[in-house]
C-alpha cells in the first residue's frame, strides 16, 4: 500500500519567487574587490578564492579545538550533545541552503559560517562573560568576533609567506561585522572594513541562520537531557507547539522522541522558509538591486517576518530561563566562570607561567591581553588540565 504523504506545514516556494538580483551577490572572481587578500598570492588553477577561504578555516587549529568547546552542555554529559563544532556544522548547512535560495554566494557564506564561533573561548557564553569581566579590571575587553579576526590574521600560523591564514577581505569583514556593528570612532583599527556600512547579505544572513540552528538544537538537547520538560515546553512556547501538536494528532501511537525530531524538523524549515521569503521582500521593498545598494542600506535586509520573529524571541527566553539558567546547567557554568577568573589572575600575576612561545605576546601586547588570547584558545579539558596543574597558585 501506498504511503501517505508527509505534511511539512511550511510554505512551498520555487527558486524563481525568491532568487534576489545577480548583482546584490559577492562575486567570486580573483579580480573582484572582496576577494583581495593581506598578502598577495596568486590565484589557484580551479579553486575560487572564498572556496580556497573554506578550506583555510577547515584545515585550522582552531576550528579542530571547536570539537572540545562547550555549546550548552559541558563535557561529560552525553556524547550526543552538541560542541561548538557540532553547531558550526548545523550552521553552515543552514546557511549554504538559504544562500543557494537567495541566489547568493554560497562559497562565501560557508566560509562565514564554518569561522563564524571560532573565536569563543571555552566553555561557552559563561567562559567569555568570565574573559570579559577579568579583562575589564585591566580597561580591556574580551570581544568573540575581535579575537576571531586575531585568530586568522596572526595566531594561526601555517605558511611562511605570510602570518595567519591570509583570508579574503570579504570573509575577514563577514567575521567581525556579522552578528553586530562596530561604531568606526571606537574601533580605528579597523577602517578597512567598512564600518559605516551594511555588510553583504551573505554576511547578514549568518547571525539569523546562527540563531535558527541553535533554537532547534537546544530545544532537542534539553529534552534529550530531561532538563526540559515536554508538556512544559508545548504550554509555553507557541513556536513548538505550532508543530508538535499536528504530528501528535496525526501519529497519535508514535513515541514523544519521534514527534520531537518531527516537530523541530518543521520548525527549522518554517523559520529558514520564512527567512528566505521575508529577505526577498526586503530587499524588493527598499528597492536594493546591488551590492553597492545593500551596503547603503539603513537597516540589514536579511530578516524573519514579525510573526515568525516574535515566536523566535519567545522560543529563545524560553530557553533561556528554562535551559540556560536552569539549575542542571547554571553550576557548570559558575565553575567554569571561575576557573577562567581563576587562571586569568594566576597567570597575569606571574606570566612566568605562560608557555615560553608566549614571550613575544607579552612583550607587544601585555600580560592581561596575552593571557586572554591563552585561555581563549583552550578547549574545555585543556583549561581544566591547567587548573588542576596551578589550582594552588590560582587559590593562593
Amino acid at each position: 500500500m501506498a504511503r501517505e504523504p508527509v505534511v511539512y506545514y511550511f510554505p512551498l516556494m520555487t527558486p524563481r519567487s525568491v532568487v534576489l538580483p545577480a548583482s546584490c551577490a559577492v562575486g567570486s572572481g580573483s579580480g573582484e574587490p572582496l576577494t583581495a587578500r593581506q598578502y598577495s598570492e596568486p590565484p589557484h588553477a580551479y579553486r575560487s578564492p572564498f572556496q580556497r577561504d573554506r578550506a583555510r578555516i577547515i584545515h585550522s587549529r582552531a576550528f579542530r579545538r571547536l570539537a572540545g568547546k562547550t555549546q550548552v552542555f559541558t563535557h561529560g554529559y552525553s556524547d550526543h550533545y552538541r560542541s561548538r563544532l557540532t553547531h558550526t556544522i548545523e550552521v553552515t548547512q543552514l546557511a549554504r541552503t538559504i544562500a543557494t535560495a537567495l541566489g547568493l554566494n554560497g562559497d562565501l557564506t560557508e566560509s562565514l559560517a564554518l569561522v563564524h564561533d571560532i573565536g569563543h573561548p571555552p566553555f561557552g557564553h559563561a567562559g567569555e562573560r568570565a574573559l570579559d569581566e577579568a579583562m575589564r579590571a585591566h580597561g580591556l575587553r574580551f570581544d568573540h568576533n575581535l579575537h576571531a579576526l586575531r585568530i586568522v590574521t596572526s595566531f594561526e600560523q601555517r605558511y611562511v609567506a605570510f602570518p595567519g591564514l591570509n583570508l579574503t577581505l570579504g570573509v575577514r569583514e563577514g567575521i567581525i561585522k556579522h552578528s553586530r556593528d562596530y561604531d568606526p570612532g571606537e574601533h580605528p583599527e579597523l577602517a578597512e572594513y567598512f564600518l559605516d556600512q551594511q555588510p553583504p547579505l551573505e554576511a547578514q544572513l549568518i547571525d539569523l541562520a546562527d540563531e535558527i540552528a541553535y533554537l532547534a538544537a537546544d530545544f532537542d538537547d534539553g529534552l534529550s537531557s530531561g532538563i526540559l520538560d515536554l508538556a512544559h515546553v508545548r504550554a509555553h512556547v507557541a513556536l513548538f507547539e505550532r508543530y508538535y501538536s499536528p504530528m501528535e494528532t496525526k501519529h497519535p501511537d508514535a513515541v514523544s522522541e519521534r514527534l520531537i525530531d518531527e516537530c523541530l524538523k518543521r520548525m527549522l524549515n518554517a523559520l529558514t522558509s520564512d527567512l528566505i521569503m521575508r529577505t526577498a521582500e526586503e530587499v524588493a521593498e527598499a528597492g536594493v538591486v546591488d551590492l553597492a545598494e545593500v551596503r547603503r542600506a539603513t537597516r540589514r535586509l536579511v530578516a524573519l517576518s514579525s510573526e515568525m520573529e516574535a515566536l523566535r524571541r519567545e522560543a529563545k527566553q524560553y530557553l533561556g530561563r528554562h535551559l540556560y539558567e536552569s539549575d542542571a546547567v547554571t553550576p557548570e557554568h559558575q565553575r567554569a566562570q571561575h576557573i577562567i577568573t581563576s587562571l586569568f589572575e594566576c597567570w597575569v600575576r606571574d606570566p612566568s607561567l605562560l608557555p615560553a612561545n608566549c614571550a613575544s605576546a607579552l612583550a607587544l601586547e601585555g600580560a592581561p591581553r596575552t593571557v586572554a588570547d591563552y585561555i581563549a584558545g583552550m578547549t574545555d579539558p585543556f583549561l581544566l588540565a591547567q587548573y588542576k596543574k596551578y589550582e594552588t597558585l590560582c587559590e593562593s
